[in-house]
């Protein structure tokens, strides 16, 4: 084998997985793997099965060559993830993790979610380069999500409070100082966004991060919609999972009474009930439930437009480049990294108030040179910045710096010779 070994560790990977930072994990093992590498994920299943309540069906698709999948599980289960989420480190899965690592000799050690599938206890276990990448902001949030209470965005710890609110054990090793110091064992974190950087620092991440963004493979030259439209009324898009923090229902107000266009939303979530009872008198709102991505493109095709009215702190908008890969425009709100990815493509329009997410949609209904400009400029900043063939190459460019900044001149020259 020419390539290098990478292992990835990582509490969910799919089909157990509930979406986001699974699905990067998968889209980054398998680039790697068509760039001639080698990937190893190991995840936890025992996570996914406590804390949801399907089981992952036969029909998932196998994985490419290069790539292996270790899943761990144990006759315990739930109480395998109870005693890492208290510990703070993999205490059944631990001797298991350990062999691995020191059999399969790898080059790199890339830890993603680990928040169940080890804890900052698993950062120091195996030996190589060791990447980190902040899917979330688990590094300075017990819940992950930098969302207050279950319902505001937060703007200064109170950890404890915040975590009996979202009905969660706390976190006694958040107060002994074991991240900081299983931290030390990482040769590089990665923040998926500009903003996200500068958010683990305001919430005191003392080590640098670098930024590398996640990515999608691209469908090709662009021409006229290759699918029927889905409805024949025109209609604006939403895509997400329907949780509370994702503002879906301060999309309503527009969508009451008589009107020419319609929302479309694509996602399930615990939320989904009770946004189906707000919105049960409102007929030009209408819930698809869960869309296979491989699906969705008739909708984004379609589209007026795809709105993202989040309402927390996401440390990326990978459904943005969903929009952008199908030159579909984007609304957004001002929040988290969405001014970033906006302001980069210029792409679509961002919003703060009622009033100014009330004249988007409108200009987005009247306007058909201003969804095709928008859109055109989405499609181009893709092609420049979010696919596999731009950072698949910048993220092993970061493995040789890292590599050369440990003073590892035999993984800077293997990444050279690759």
């Amino acid at each position: 084998m020419s390539g290098l070994r990478f292992c990835f560790l990582t509490t969910f990977y799919p089909p157990y997985n509930f979406g986001g930072d699974g699905i990067a994990v998968q889209r980054l093992a398998h680039g790697l793997a068509r760039a001639g590498h080698h990937v190893t994920v190991v995840h936890d299943a025992d996570a996914f099965r406590t804390l949801s309540a399907t089981v992952p069906g036969a029909e998932h698709t196998p994985e490419p060559p290069g790539i292996e999948v270790v899943r761990l599980e144990s006759s315990v289960g739930a109480l395998s993830v109870v005693l890492t989420q208290q510990f703070g480190r993999p205490v059944v899965h631990g001797r298991r993790i350990a062999a691995l690592l020191r059999d399969g000799a790898f080059d790199v050690i890339h830890f993603h979610n680990i928040s169940l599938v080890g804890g900052p206890g698993l950062l120091r276990y195996g030996r190589g380069l060791k990447l980190y990448t902040a899917h979330e902001h688990w590094l300075v949030c017990p819940t992950h999500v930098l969302w207050r209470y279950g319902r505001e965005l937060c703007t200064g710890r109170d950890c404890l409070r915040c975590q009996l609110t979202y009905r969660r054990p706390p976190q006694l090793w958040r107060y002994t100082g074991l991240l900081e110091r299983e931290l030390r064992h990482v040769d590089l974190l990665i923040a998926m966004s500009e903003f996200s950087r500068l958010k683990h620092a305001e919430f005191g991440l003392a080590r640098e991060m670098a930024v590398l963004p996640s990515f999608i493979e691209d469908v090709g030259p662009l021409g006229e919609p290759t699918t029927a439209t889905p409805q024949a009324r025109p209609f604006f898009l939403f895509v997400g999972r329907l949780e509370q923090l994702k503002g879906v229902e301060d999309l309503f107000v527009h969508f009451e009474g008589e009107g020419t266009t319609d929302l479309l939303i694509a996602g399930d979530g615990t939320y989904a009930p009770t946004l189906r009872s707000l919105a049960e008198r409102l007929p030009r709102v209408r819930f698809l439930g869960r869309v296979a991505n491989e699906d969705l493109a008739p909708y984004y095709q379609h589209t007026l437009g795809l709105v993202v009215p989040s309402r927390c702190y996401e440390t990326f908008g990978i459904v943005l480049l969903e929009a952008f890969r199908h030159a579909t425009p984007v609304i957004a709100r001002r929040i988290g990294p969405y001014p970033e990815l906006i302001e980069t493509s210029g792409g679509g329009a961002l919003y703060e108030s009622k009033d100014e997410l009330a004249a988007a949609f409108s200009r987005f209904e009247s306007d058909v040179a201003l969804r095709a400009r928008f859109g055109a400029a989405g499609r181009a900043a893709f092609e420049r910045h979010w696919t596999e063939q731009v950072v698949i190459p910048e993220y092993l460019r970061l493995v040789r710096s890292a590599a050369e900044h440990k003073g590892d001149a035999r993984l800077a020259s293997l990444i050279g010779r690759n």
